[in-house]
């Protein structure tokens, strides 16, 4: 039998243990209470709502769309099917519409806000004769939506741009929030096809650098797609000097899908330029067209271009300051040469007079008698 005994004897260290019985006790709290804790934090994930959309496959061996893509003539109409799914983690109820795509001021591929009626392509879309159909999905359900197409007989020929869009509305406590997942939808209409980039509005300026051959040019403008049909483009930005020759490398980028009508800013920046006065940015767009659209015949591209000065005033500070330093290295050289010509003459000069002071007779004092010799 194991006997523990306490000592009433006082002891120094009496305060010391009192204190590692405290800590020693907390310690035993902590972990009893440390397993419901664990618990009340592994409650459940709050639900999500999760919406995916595709256009159907054409048939089980091909990989599948990822846009609606037709070439239509007034008049015409078809039939499509749109595959909606719930990928979310409740139930959910979903609207099914079409609306019409414009460019957006980043140059993206943007659809109307809910509510907004279209007035192109997004209006001859119908589900079942009505504008939208509403669709209530349980988690990981699908659904296959089937639509209708119409162009009408007055369509104007070119490339209309809409897209499918899948709306959820849920509360998330606060406001009222509008989930939507979009689809692209293109109708190219045949007819008198008039691709047409321009680029407007050009104008350029210059950040110099501590290295008068490291500065960089900026150049700005405007894209415009002024046709009917749908293009990207590849652009080219050169900076040129006096008889075209090339001050930098050129600078390549991509111009994204701009639909009929929109336009866009582009900015470019090319590096390595130097402060050569007289600069000449140069700006080509090279137009392309979507492999799935019409033929619109040949592109042509467009070259633009300005005026930029870029005074290198470092450069020609430091010339002043060196021309300056060199002027006043002439001028006191200039100066000892004369001081040193005059001290040269006024040395000879005295040691002439000091010569020909001494090769002159003494002069008898004046005043001194005089004896002369009796015959």
């Amino acid at each position: 039998m194991l006997k523990i005994t306490f000592s009433a004897r006082p002891n120094a260290r009496g305060p010391r243990s009192l204190a590692i019985a405290l800590i020693a006790g907390i310690a035993l709290s902590l972990a009893a209470l440390a397993p419901a804790a664990t618990a009340a934090d592994e409650a459940a994930p709050e639900d999500t709502i999760g919406i995916s959309a595709k256009p159907q496959a054409a048939d089980e061996n091909s990989a599948g769309r990822t846009r609606f893509s037709y070439q239509m003539s007034p008049g015409q109409n078809l039939d499509d099917v749109y595959v909606v799914t719930n990928s979310g983690t409740t139930a959910q109820t979903f609207t099914v519409f079409a609306t019409d795509a414009f460019n957006t001021a980043e140059g993206g591929y943007g659809l109307l806000d809910t509510g907004v009626q279209p007035a192109d392509a997004g209006a001859w879309v119908r589900f079942g004769g009505e504008t939208s159909v509403t669709a209530a999905l349980q988690p990981g359900e699908s659904r296959e939506i089937p639509f209708s197409l119409v162009v009408p007989a007055d369509a104007s020929p070119g490339d209309h741009a809409a897209g499918m869009v899948v709306s959820a509305l849920a509360d998330d406590g606060q406001v009222l929030v509008d989930r939507r997942v979009g689809t692209r939808l293109y109708v190219r209409v045949p007819g008198d096809l008039q691709p047409n980039l321009t680029v407007d509005g050009m104008s350029a300026s210059y950040t110099p650098s501590i290295n008068p051959l490291a500065g960089e040019a900026t150049v700005t403008f405007t894209v415009r797609n002024a046709g009917n049909v749908a293009l990207s483009g590849d652009l080219k930005t050169e900076i040129k000097g006096l008889f075209g020759i090339g001050l930098a490398p050129a600078l390549e980028t991509e111009v994204d899908e701009m639909l009929p009508g929109s336009t866009r800013t582009v900015t470019t920046t090319v590096s390595g330029v130097g402060q050569w006065v007289f600069l000449n940015p140069v700006v080509t767009l090279y137009p392309s067209v979507d492999a799935e659209a019409l033929n619109p015949g040949p592109l042509t591209s467009v070259t633009r271009d300005t005026i930029l000065f870029a005074v290198p005033w470092v450069l020609l500070g430091l010339i002043v300051l060196g021309l300056g330093i060199w002027g006043w290295i002439v001028f006191s050289r200039r100066r000892d040469a004369r001081r040193a010509r005059a001290w040269i003459e006024y040395t000879e000069a005295e040691a002439r007079r000091k010569a020909e002071s001494e090769r002159e007779p003494a002069v008898v004092a004046a005043g001194s008698p005089t004896r002369s010799e009796s015959s």
